[in-house]
């Protein structure tokens, strides 16, 4: 047994970081039966407490919290080219009034302190993305009665995950917004949808399996369930909801028609994302090199000048495939609406 087998409806609400996923997105979505996950990824530790304590007083449901976990950067190899990027940025971001941001390449996200918050708060659930904690950090979250997610994207991740005894894996397909869960962030992840992530990692395992990428409607959801899917997880389908953290350029440009076209880019954090093609993604895209989260560092204060200017070509712009299903209304409605 599981969380996602005591769920009413079959439905993760993915964590999308940047402050999207916001205890109150996470409360409607487990009220509405469903497992409402918060984003640590960005956070300090004192924000991510403070979102904790926030969402224990809004729900008294299971919910769970996401972590990134930190993957090293090789500096000697991308330190020029983030340079020239930082460069090229500079013309934005004084039409801003701001600077391109300064690189970090140590440990920015503050794991050792979020591991240690997970085992104090003990939510229910914590998932990670970008890698597969220790087996030493995995079993101190189960002592403490957390369940462990894993995001993979291949059958050799969903592999590594297991052997370092996540409960559950969630299996992350081509069509999801935002970053791909790739493992290693320099890789170019496979062009594989989450209907052939569950038929070729299905057989290989015995845990539960979550599927994420595209999911918008209820049809998405019973297929996902017939190929094996205890749940699915879904973001872009919530991305306009009443209370999702999306910043009102970020919602203006879902509705913009001539956002017309959804691509895969490095061209804003270094890693591949699903996004709304804009100018950023034209101009950036061929400069970018995967070196996350540095870059994502670089090019952070020029897009949030970008939103406050309500700029919609000078963001990033997370959609899934199913992106022009997004409605704007409570988000208990859309996910009791996913029930199959």
């Amino acid at each position: 047994m599981t969380v996602l087998d005591a769920l009413d409806v079959p439905v993760v609400g993915a964590p999308m970081a940047g402050g999207v996923s916001s205890p109150l997105l996470l409360a409607a979505v487990s009220d509405a039966g469903g497992l409402g996950m918060l984003a640590a990824g960005y956070r300090t530790p004192e924000q991510m407490a403070t979102d904790l304590v926030h969402a224990r007083g809004l729900t008294d449901r299971p919910f769970g919290v996401n972590l990134f976990v930190p993957r090293p950067v090789d500096r000697a190899r991308h330190e020029q080219a983030v340079a020239v990027y930082r460069e090229a940025l500079a013309h934005d971001a004084a039409r801003l009034g701001v600077e391109p941001g300064t690189p970090s390449w140590g440990d920015t996200d503050h794991w050792a302190d979020k591991v240690l918050l997970v085992e104090t708060f003990r939510p229910a659930v914590v998932s990670c993305t970008f890698g597969v904690p220790d087996r030493e950090t995995v079993g101190r979250w189960q002592a403490v009665g957390c369940e462990v997610h894993v995001t993979v994207t291949s059958v050799q991740e969903a592999a590594v995950a297991e052997a370092a005894g996540a409960d559950v894996l969630v299996l992350q397909g081509q069509e999801a917004g935002g970053h791909r869960a790739s493992h290693d962030p320099e890789a170019e992840p496979a062009a594989i949808d989450h209907l052939g992530l569950l038929e070729t990692v299905g057989p290989t395992t015995s845990l539960p399996l979550v599927a994420a990428g595209g999911v918008t409607t209820r049809g998405d959801v019973r297929r996902a369930q017939d190929a094996g899917a205890a749940a699915v997880q879904v973001g872009t389908a919530l991305l306009l909801a009443t209370e999702s953290g999306a910043s009102r350029t970020y919602r203006a440009a879902l509705r913009d028609p001539s956002l017309t076209e959804r691509v895969t880019t490095r061209a804003f954090s270094g890693r591949v994302a699903g996004a709304l093609r804009n100018r950023f993604v034209d101009r950036f895209a061929p400069l970018a090199p995967p070196a996350f989260p540095v870059l994502d560092q670089v090019s952070r204060p020029v897009r949030t000048a970008a939103a406050a200017a309500g700029d919609v070509h000078g963001i990033h712009v997370w959609a899934g495939s199913g992106w022009r299903a997004c409605q704007d209304r409570p988000a208990g409605e859309i996910v009791r609406e996913l029930a199959p």
